[in-house]
């Protein structure tokens, strides 16, 4: 929404804000004579109706000037325009605008005008009738029948999300709405003694329909939507490989090419459906994805950035998110009175929402955004209140394995401690591993060295000249949010077109003389990445073509007879890490969509279908197929070539050896397993292993082992 008119600070007195102020003044007179107008005209009406009050004619300004910044609103008694969320609004209550007072003794009557939103009137000291030496003092009461009253609502506008700085809380400011903009729908608490907004215009965002249409006000010059239709139109595999650059091209290696290309199809989302028999069900059209895997691989990153790019962005930890926090909460304020505030999925409506850490959520917490990430609505029914918040948003979650780190002697399903229902939500699920491997460190060494390099080098070129172009791979990651020159409309349509003309230029010298393309690979900035995301999800929701639909329903019944054959024909697909069903089949729709609309194409076709089925193999697939035997059999033991099976047969003999919570010496232990037959090498693994699932710690700098469990 938009507040304008706002006391919030100081004003400067200058020859702009007196033009403002008079603005003001005149809006009011103007109001204040329509309404007289309007009560002379009813009471000169035989057939007067009660509920033409003589309020019932409201001004509301809109406008295109510059948005004012909450954390710039210094701007006493001027009208400005503020953008932000509505995170909650108290109930409706009468406001008197004109108090009429009456003498007791001569009945002498006067009406008070109470003009400021927060304001009060006080009562004359003395009659002011023809006689007011025969009345006493303070003889004037309130006569409430006769008084004018408006309704009156307080909103809570807090800054959005991607304009509060690093480290920073988000600034809130309390929004005064009357009359015909008062909302009933919410609960919250007011306070008449802090800085407020006066609303004179709202601007509501009621299309953020989970992918499927506009998810913003943001409004699109004619030079952007000429550039984004001109980038749409460059051949399909470079515009995906250009989106897929774009996302986090500070992250580098193989194992993140996936990554990325799942991460654009999230940001572009698939499209929203309304189901015929009722107006409150929907199909989901936005993507979850799940980054499961090994510390250090890069996860958090990668939430980062996407919270930046996303149209609304909200990131959150789940060690310190609880339910009510992701969901929304009932808080009682110091009148007594309960009002509902919205939680990260509601602030995260129409974007995506970040979740790290979220193996360390509690499993009640994990349970209570069920309903979220499906029917993506949440019911409350708290304190007298009961209603349903939408949270029509994407989740990208990272986790960790059970043990901190993959386990290789471990299935997929003892790896991931998730439920299956929470699982099952999820479109895309990776499993992100740290390989040790020389040539792949080599690369990622190189290109950690070559960031650092880059960002000091570029640092030193900026603070000697300004007008130097940043093409390091650290620039889309540290560029400052408030910059108005990376963000301007004209900046983000000259990228958007240069990217696309040079794409094409690349396209055809590659096919008529097979040239290398890739040495230097095309890439939108943040900004112009983030303008194009919107303006895809606002102006296209494609559906699959009839062929593309026949090819993705064969291929979902193979999956699904491939994965009973796997269970040995029960069909019951017990052993699964990752259980395959309709959810699934879903999810590659979703893809297949996400896919068109990154291209503005109406239809999904089947090479859309094609690349979803890949994507799903590589990442659900190849996670619910993870079973022990097939990471067995890729095991390379430590020195000697011992086999997953004599491991654990001296994980068993350990076990027997060593009682719990008891302290033993190590070298006296793998001396016991050595008279065994048990190889020395094998013995320091199985240790190793049942140290990092934390059955044994090491004391003493590894010469004692304590048994934990």
């Amino acid at each position: 929404m938009r507040g304008t008119d706002g006391d919030t600070g100081d004003g400067d007195g200058d020859a702009d804000g007196d033009e403002q102020r008079e603005l003001n003044r005149q809006v009011d007179a103007l109001q204040d004579n329509m309404n007289a107008q309007n009560q002379e005209d009813d009471s000169n009406n035989a057939n007067n109706d009660n509920d033409n009050n003589p309020n019932s004619i409201q001004i509301l300004l809109t406008g295109n000037t510059n948005p004012t910044d909450l954390r710039q609103a210094r701007h006493m008694n001027r009208l400005v325009q503020c953008p932000g969320i509505v995170i909650s609004a108290a109930r409706i209550r009468s406001r008197a605008r004109l108090v009429r007072i009456r003498c007791t003794r001569c009945q002498d009557s006067r009406t008070l005008t109470i003009s400021g939103s927060y304001s009060g009137a006080t009562l004359p000291m003395q009659c002011m009738g023809s006689e007011p030496q025969e009345c006493k003092q303070c003889p004037y009461e309130i006569v409430p029948d006769e008084c004018v009253y408006v309704d009156q609502q307080t909103l809570k506008l807090q800054e959005a999300p991607e304009l509060v700085p690093t480290g920073e809380m988000p600034r809130t400011i309390l929004v005064s709405a009357e009359h015909y903009e008062s909302n009933s729908n919410a609960n919250s608490k007011s306070n008449s003694k802090q800085v407020y907004l006066r609303a004179v215009g709202m601007s509501k965002n009621a299309n953020a329909n989970g992918g499927g249409g506009n998810t913003s006000t943001t409004s699109f010059t004619p030079a952007e939507q000429e550039a984004f239709r001109e980038l749409s139109r460059v051949p399909f595999e470079q515009l995906y490989q250009i989106m897929t650059n774009s996302i986090a091209p500070s992250i580098s290696g193989s194992y993140t090419l996936d990554l990325k290309k799942a991460m654009a199809c999230q940001l572009f989302g698939g499209s929203f459906k309304q189901l015929p028999e009722s107006n409150h069900m929907r199909l989901r059209g936005d993507i979850n994805v799940l980054l499961m895997g090994d510390p250090s691989t890069a996860k958090s990153q990668f939430l980062k950035f996407i919270e930046r790019v996303a149209p609304v962005g909200v990131y959150t930890s789940g060690k310190g998110s609880s339910a009510a926090g992701l969901t929304a909460s009932v808080v009682r304020d110091s009148r007594g009175e309960f009002y509902l505030e919205g939680g990260a999925m509601v602030l995260a409506d129409g974007g995506i929402v970040c979740i790290d850490e979220f193996d360390k959520m509690r499993p009640q917490d994990r349970v209570a955004i069920h309903e979220a990430m499906e029917q993506q609505t949440i019911s409350v029914a708290k304190a007298g209140i009961t209603t349903v918040l939408n949270s029509r948003c994407s989740v990208l979650a990272a986790a960790n394995p059970v043990f901190g780190r993959y386990d290789d002697l471990r299935s997929a399903s003892e790896n991931i401690d998730l439920m299956t229902t929470i699982l099952s939500r999820f479109d895309l699920i990776f499993i992100v591993r740290d390989v040790r491997d020389e040539e792949r460190d080599k690369a990622i060494c190189r290109h950690v060295m070559g960031v650092h390099m880059a960002n000091n080098t570029t640092a030193m070129d900026a603070a000697t000249s300004p007008s130097t172009e940043h093409t390091n791979t650290m620039d889309d990651v540290n560029d400052n949010d408030g910059s108005d020159n990376n963000g301007s409309s004209s900046r983000i349509a000259e990228q958007a077109m240069k990217v696309a003309k040079a794409a094409v230029v690349s396209s055809s010298s590659s096919s008529s003389a097979g040239g290398s393309g890739e040495q230097h690979p095309q890439r939108l900035d943040i900004h112009t990445l983030k303008k194009y995301v919107q303006y895809c999800r606002a102006k296209c929701a494609p559906r699959l073509s009839k062929q593309a639909s026949e090819v993705l329903s064969s291929a979902y019944v193979k999956i699904r007879d491939d994965v009973r054959k796997k269970d040995g024909g029960n069909g019951a697909g017990n052993n699964n890490a990752v259980p395959i069903t309709v959810r699934q089949l879903e999810a590659l729709v979703r893809i297949s969509e996400s896919l068109a609309k990154m291209r503005l194409a109406p239809e999904a076709t089947t090479d859309d279908v094609a690349e979803a089925l890949r994507l799903f193999r590589v990442s659900t697939m190849a996670a619910s197929n993870a079973d022990a035997q097939s990471v067995q059999s890729n095991i390379v033991a430590a020195a000697s070539g011992n086999s997953g099976e004599d491991v654990q047969r001296i994980e068993a003999f350990l076990r027997s050896r060593i009682a719990v919570q008891s302290v033993v010496s190590r070298k006296r232990i793998v001396e016991e397993a050595a008279a065994q037959g048990y190889d020395f090498y094998g013995v320091a693994r199985a240790i190793a292993v049942m140290v990092m699932r934390g059955e044994v710690q090491e004391k003493s700098q590894g010469r004692l082992l304590k048994r934990i469990i």
